[in-house]
């Protein structure tokens, strides 16, 4: 056989099958007589193992070393050596997750843990790092990663090493128990900026409903670690929560990035967070967020069978204008799932769409019998009565309850709010609890121009300007170019009023950069200029507001009053005749 060794020792390539019979061979014969030419052997096949990538016979034949060697009564300093090896070479194996080789790793690195001769010291604490680091690879392996943390905190109590994996441990499992909490205020209390004890922060306030203090912890934990995925799906929840629907997408789209390619425990999270992006889209609510919500739901894995998810499809139809496709879903989910709320608060959505109040009050009441903590379904309950026929309009109390219980239920919801404001200005003629309503429904949605609008109308009506300015000076900051045009509108009348004619100017400017063709903000605007004596710029403006509405006779008649201050007294004789044409006893006319 030491022929056959020497023989398989030149650079011959396909020979290595061979070579580790004739290595297993020898062994055999070795083994009772020369322990020393064994392990030679021993180590040659180890090798050849290794190169080819076969760790299973590795870890075997390098456990059949140690233990010649324990036999033999070797020092616990040498085994403490071989034990590391063997990590050595196993250490790429954890790829290819083969569980047999797994356990021999974590068993090697538990011998090397203990035979260490220094505990605790340098290595031994490097060593455990890897150790756990190792068993975090393995889904399975959840009580022996948190005792292996456990133990090491009691052995190297400053450090924050296990307290982080333990922490990430149970973000991703997803479940929050006492001692996770208490890992999360331990870290925190040995490191104020670590990313996992800040997370665990955040997910802390996302349960206690503290939805603003959660984003702003998850956000600055996500940015300091990356080992949390699952930190970027309970950041979308908390944001859902307080509708800020684009940031929430953008989130889940960010999970969705972390998770990678699923599998395990990944693949729960990754149709978690799908879910969550197309319930957002939905809420969104328009076709192209409802066609970006259907491709959302069909990646869910098994989604086709969760009625829950189908209620989503279906919601998601109604919103691109696909009436029949969101009927036939709801239709089938009424027959199959009578008790869920989702199916009937889809018929709901359905019928209210189609204006059919009295069908859709039924859905949503049945909706809220089945489930009766859902601000939604208060809220469009509300919105039927508030739409229904004439004796519901004239006494709007059944809609005002559902309004209040769905503002009650979910503090952020801006619409609810909007429409309180709408019940004590119009039916209760309350007007200062319709402001603070419409206030707080524009401080929770800046996009909702009717709430700013009325809030501001109804703080100028009760004489308190500076409310009405404070708010329309906020937007005004906030906004970007083109937009906000109803802010600079009402906020340039209010400088032309008060005579402030140069803030005027600008803050119609801005209003007409965002709608060019509103004839009566043309015709404000030369009313300023005038004011401000930029005469021949505000004939500009006049004229440009009767072109955009020849009706607009007082702006044509104010052209012509320029025309005749400036000197230009033939045309604005021509002006007064064609304003005379069409109105015959227009006196200021006459009297130009």
């Amino acid at each position: 056989k030491g022929l056959a060794n020497l023989y398989e020792k030149p650079n011959q390539t396909d020979v290595k099958g061979d070579l580790a019979d004739v290595y297993q061979k020898l062994l055999e014969l070795y083994e009772s007589g020369d322990k020393q030419k064994w392990c030679d052997v021993c180590n040659k096949l180890v090798e050849l193992y290794h190169q080819e990538k076969k760790y299973l016979e590795v870890a075997e034949t390098w456990q059949k070393l140690i233990r010649m060697k324990q036999e033999e009564g070797a020092e616990k300093a040498e085994l403490h050596q071989l034990w590391k090896k063997m990590i050595q070479l196993l250490k790429d194996s954890t790829k290819n997750q083969d569980n047999k080789t797994g356990q021999l790793l974590l068993t090697a690195f538990e011998h090397a843990l203990h035979s260490a001769d220094t505990i605790p010291g340098e290595d031994h604490q490097n060593l455990y790092k890897d150790f756990i680091q190792c068993l975090s690879k393995f889904p399975h392996e959840v009580a022996r990663l948190e005792k292996a943390c456990d133990d090491m905190m009691a052995l190297y109590p400053t450090m924050t090493y296990p307290l982080e994996v333990l922490c990430l441990q149970f973000v991703q499992s997803g479940t929050l128990s006492e001692k996770a909490l208490h890992c999360f205020s331990k870290l925190l209390e040995m490191d104020a900026s670590n990313g996992p004890g800040i997370i665990g922060f955040g997910i802390k306030c996302l349960k206690e409903n503290k939805y603003k203090e959660a984003i702003k912890s998850l956000t600055e934990g996500l940015q300091k670690t990356n080992q949390c995925p699952a930190a970027w799906y309970y950041l979308a929840e908390a944001q859902v929560k307080i509708h800020e629907h684009r940031n929430a997408v953008l989130s889940c789209n960010q999970a969705l990035e972390a998770f990678g390619t699923p599998e395990g425990p990944n693949l729960r999270w990754k149709n978690l967070a799908f879910q969550l992006k197309a319930e957002t889209l939905i809420k969104i609510a328009d076709a192209d967020a409802a066609e970006e919500a259907i491709k959302a739901l069909e990646q869910i894995v098994d989604g086709s069978s969760d009625p829950v998810i189908s209620a989503l499809r279906g919601q998601a139809y109604l919103n691109k204008g696909l009436m029949d496709q969101a009927s036939k879903v709801s239709q089938e989910l009424l027959l199959s799932h009578p008790d869920l709320a989702e199916a009937h608060a889809l018929e709901g959505f359905i019928h209210y769409s189609q204006k059919s109040y009295d069908q859709a009050e039924k859905s949503f009441l049945n909706a809220i019998e089945r489930k009766a903590g859902t601000a939604e379904y208060h809220q469009y309950l509300g919105l039927t009565y508030w739409f229904m026929g004439d004796e519901t309009r004239k006494d709007k109390g059944k809609a005002l309850t559902q309004f209040l219980k769905a503002a009650k239920l979910d503090s952020y919801l801006g619409n609810a709010f909007c429409y309180l404001g709408n019940y004590y200005r119009d039916i209760a003629g309350d007007k200062s609890r319709a402001r603070g309503c419409y206030k707080k429904a524009f401080e929770l949605d800046e996009t909702d121009e009717e709430s700013g609008t009325a809030a501001v109308n109804l703080s100028v009506e009760l004489g308190d300007m500076d409310t009405a300015l404070s708010i329309l000076n906020e937007v005004t900051e906030k906004a970007r170019p083109g937009t906000a045009k109803w802010a600079w509108l009402h906020r340039g009348l209010y400088y032309l009023r008060t005579g402030q004619p140069s803030q005027a100017v600008a803050d119609l400017q801005a209003a007409l950069r965002a709608d060019p063709k509103d004839s009566n903000c043309w015709e404000s605007l030369g009313e300023a200029y005038f004011n401000r004596g930029s005469y021949s710029t505000a004939l500009k403006s006049f004229r440009k507001a009767s072109e955009l509405n020849p009706e607009l006779v007082y702006s044509i008649y104010r052209a012509a009053a320029l025309e005749q201050i400036l000197g230009k007294y033939e045309n604005a004789i021509a002006t007064y005749q064609q304003i005379l044409k069409k109105t015959e006893n227009y006196v200021p006319a006459l009297k130009g």
